[in-house]
């Protein structure tokens, strides 16, 4: 798979429902959400229009993605069903990643992540990431941070918490600005598939640094 954008409808398809996403979701009266899909629009609707280089990518697997299948059977059943069926037609075509230098055996069989559109593409771009996470039940994604970097979630399938202080449905938006702390949990009987998408400079998406914080840096628990 190469080329350009337009030679390869299902990849069309899949940036034109995150487009949808991005234009006629709720922002819930926030103007911070509210500037932040316009952003995410912008950019994705002027790479649509030019039409972007493909670059074909070594698919990746990761153990998660054995968890995959089911998350598009919940996600089917929900608004966003057209968003999950449209990533599941490029599925094979996708590499699972982890993103950091050192990851525990435990979180390695429990999360990945596949970027569609970005530097790395295939779709290629340098003012936006997209792309899906993927997390198992019961997953705990430690607490970190994206230097320079906006960052939003949107539910696909599957619940999940940010910081313990909500629940989280299919549907949902969550957005985290540069630099804030931020822990993610799922739900205990069912795969949680996010979408993504990272806003920043063409420098920072570049090279965004990933790693998890470390102890110091963590609030510490209130004393009872």
């Amino acid at each position: 798979m190469s080329g350009l954008l337009f030679d390869h409808p299902n990849w069309v398809y899949l940036l034109r429902e995150f487009d949808s996403l991005y234009r006629y979701g709720s922002s819930g009266g926030s103007k911070l959400i509210r500037s932040h899909r316009k952003r995410v629009r912008d950019r994705l609707s002027a790479i649509i229009d030019s039409n972007a280089p493909i670059v074909a990518r070594e698919p990746q697997l990761k153990p998660v993605v054995e968890h995959l299948g089911r998350a598009f059977d919940v996600g089917a059943n929900n608004d966003l069903h057209q968003l999950s069926k449209a990533f599941e037609r490029v599925r094979d075509s996708v590499a699972w990643e982890y993103g950091y230098a050192r990851i525990s055996r435990v979180l390695a069989q429990r999360y990945a992540y596949a970027e569609i559109l970005g530097f790395r593409g295939p779709v290629k771009a340098d003012n936006l990431i997209l792309g899906f996470v993927l997390f198992a039940p019961n997953t705990t994604y430690p607490q970190h941070s994206h230097d320079e970097i906006e960052e939003s979630y949107i539910s696909v399938a599957g619940t999940w918490s940010e910081n313990d202080f909500a629940t989280y449905a299919p549907g949902s938006l969550i957005l985290n600005g540069p630099n804030h702390e931020h822990r993610i949990t799922t739900g205990q009987l069912e795969p949680c598939l996010l979408a993504y998408a990272w806003v920043g400079s063409k420098e920072r998406l570049a090279d965004p640094n990933m790693k998890f914080s470390t102890a110091a840096r963590r609030k510490p628990k209130p004393s009872l």
